[in-house]
């Protein structure tokens, strides 16, 4: 059934993640659609804070904070060393 605020789509699967989401949908008592939706649903909500993330990074970066590579790299040779300093922030 749809309605004005759903939107039908269809993608070819490989046959392996097919099956594998038919055997969810049964074990969970639940049709093929919403295994489908459910999936969609978290994949798309993951990347998009994924991006987010990545922008806070980068804008992090932009503004002069982040650690150089360099004092990284001093610190993690520095791990498992009687004196492995401070973790950079």
């Amino acid at each position: 059934m749809t309605s004005a605020d759903t939107r039908v789509m269809s993608a070819p699967l490989p046959v392996a993640p097919a099956e594998q989401g038919d055997e969810l949908a049964a074990r969970l008592e639940r049709s093929r659609d919403w295994v489908v939706k459910q999936a969609l649903a978290t994949y798309v909500e993951r990347e998009a804070e994924r991006h987010r993330l990545t922008l806070e990074a980068m804008a992090d970066v932009g503004a002069g904070n982040a650690e150089s590579h360099d004092d990284l790299e001093a610190w993690a040779a520095a791990l498992g060393t009687d004196q492995p300093g401070e973790q950079p922030e």
